[in-house]
């Protein structure tokens, strides 16, 4: 049999690499770190412990690369987003929808940003570029904040990094809560029904708080 040319054992290889991110990124969403196994990740994806090592080096090691990527997953998604910089009521409102449409489609993404915080950020603060790679975030947010205020119709009291928090605390709560919230108040937030409304609110919360005049 023929070997195969370098190119398709390169894409083999960057198959076989996204594939074990995405299994890994189940399993350490279900399961939290000290849960989650190396033997299982294997047998979802029908490869080795041998294989897992030779691509990432370690469980620990496969934990990080599952973090980096769940949070380039949220960063390149704001990087596509297109906005309307002549409407800057518009284009904060779409950027805050578009978050959230993205926390809902990634709910693996907030269990893992809730295990990393109960231990206390240990393992995100080896990923040195991921507070670079997060300042398109607010880079952005600047932009249209500053659109807003040259137009007159933003307040000139408030951040992007506030926008930023507030946008992301409503949309983590979202899947973070959904149980709990959902029993206490009989209410089902994964409703599909409930999914326009609840992605309009985050839209009418920021325009509103962004709008209102200051004091």
């Amino acid at each position: 049999m023929a070997a195969k040319p370098k190119a398709e054992l390169q894409r083999d290889a960057e198959r076989t690499r996204a594939e074990l991110l995405a299994v890994a990124t189940e399993v350490f969403a279900e399961s939290g770190y000290s849960g989650a196994r190396v033997d299982e990740i294997a047998e979802r994806t029908r490869t080795t412990k041998r294989m897992i090592y030779y691509y990432f080096g370690g469980k620990e090691q496969l934990y990080l690369a599952v973090l980096e990527d769940a949070y380039r997953g949220i960063r390149e998604a704001e990087q596509k987003l297109t906005v309307d910089h002549t409407n800057p009521v518009e284009a904060i409102r779409r950027l805050a929808e578009v978050t959230f449409d993205h926390h809902i489609a990634h709910d693996a993404f907030i269990r893992l940003v809730s295990i990393e915080n109960i231990h206390r950020g240990e393992f995100i603060r080896q990923l040195r570029d991921l507070p670079e790679l997060s300042q398109p975030a607010t880079s952005l947010l600047d932009d249209i904040l500053r659109d807003g205020r040259e137009a007159g119709v933003f307040r000139s009291d408030v951040t992007a990094l506030d926008v930023h928090l507030v946008i992301s605390s409503y949309c983590v709560f979202q899947v973070a809560n959904r149980y709990t919230f959902g029993y206490l108040f009989d209410v089902d937030l994964t409703d599909i029904s409930q999914r326009a409304h609840l992605r309009r609110m985050i839209g009418d919360v920021i325009v509103g708080w962004l709008t209102a005049p200051v004091g």
